[in-house]
């Protein structure tokens, strides 16, 4: 277990373009790959949707050693209904907090020197005014819970996670597989888990050898398992192995072969053309304007 890495988080995003200088300009992180997908993926990594999609992978530094942000958007859908699920990404970055500024993003003071921005979408990212880690600067995850302990047992019991920090009084936990990693923040929501529509996926890797075992563990402990061991192929790319299961408030786990992984996840140099490319030839704002429609919302 101590191989595993945290990866990174699964978004749905209805306007890309709007989407991607939140990222690029604001965070001021860097596109390090970007694909177009036909057809849907077989380990949902787009959600329940079969049509064409993209993926576009951004982040401070390259996926070896950084936990970086999966973009997936579905041609068709316009936006998300976001539930408390996901509550936010925290990273220390004075710069990001003084792009929004210049930028006229809307900036609100959560503590003293934590700022909250909201990406398009209105998924919640939480910067702290302080000079950018040399190293990552994303800090944590934070993800909703109906339940702290079971929840605790679940990550740090079945899934080896150490646990950092427990605060019974504010009913939040900090949980992570290495020092240097970004932490999963766990918080109680004072009720059920809603994920709506924008629901998204956490993701680790592991040794390869691992995955069976991590099936073969949840089988046994009668725990959820979305996609049983399945390979999925990227056409010129590596073929990566990967379980899909659900926590008990139904986030979704992805666990991925690490040495396939790594592979595949190599920085593409064209990764921004790629993008600003596809964005470019996605003609699908236009055509629903001028159809006096509006694209579905999920």
């Amino acid at each position: 277990m101590a191989a595993r890495r945290a990866l990174h988080f699964v978004f749905k995003v209805g306007d890309r373009a709007g989407t991607a200088r939140f990222y690029r300009e604001l965070l001021g992180m860097k596109v390090l790959r970007h694909e177009e997908f036909e057809e849907g993926c077989k380990a949902t990594c787009n959600g329940p949707y079969d049509g064409k999609w993209s993926k576009t992978m951004v982040g401070y530094g390259p996926e070896d050693n950084h936990f970086v942000a999966e973009l997936t958007y579905n041609y068709g859908i316009g936006e998300y209904r976001l539930g408390n699920d996901f509550l936010g990404i925290t990273l220390v970055s004075s710069q990001a907090v003084s792009n929004a500024k210049k930028m006229g993003w809307p900036l609100k003071e959560v503590t003293s020197g934590v700022f909250e921005a909201e990406a398009p979408g209105g998924y919640k990212f939480y910067l702290e005014d302080k000079e950018q880690l040399k190293q990552d600067p994303v800090w944590k995850v934070t993800l909703g819970v109906s339940d702290l302990q079971k929840s605790v047992s679940y990550w740090s019991g079945l899934l080896g996670m150490k646990i950092y920090e427990k605060d019974e009084e504010k009913q939040r936990a900090l949980l992570g597989y290495a020092d240097n990693q970004c932490k999963l923040e766990l918080r109680a929501v004072g009720g059920a888990v809603d994920h709506g529509t924008a629901f998204g996926r956490i993701a680790f890797s592991c040794a390869k050898e691992e995955l069976p075992d991590i099936e073969a563990l949840m089988k046994k402990e009668s725990q959820k398992i979305l996609t049983p061991l399945v390979s999925l192929d990227t056409p010129g790319k590596a073929t990566v192995q990967v379980v899909i299961l659900a926590d008990p408030d139904g986030h979704e786990i992805c666990f991925v072969g690490d040495e396939a992984f790594r592979e595949l996840s190599k920085v593409d140099p064209a990764g921004d053309k790629l993008l600003d490319d596809a964005m470019a030839a996605d003609n699908s704002d236009k055509w629903f304007a001028e159809h006096n429609m509006k694209k579905v919302s999920a």
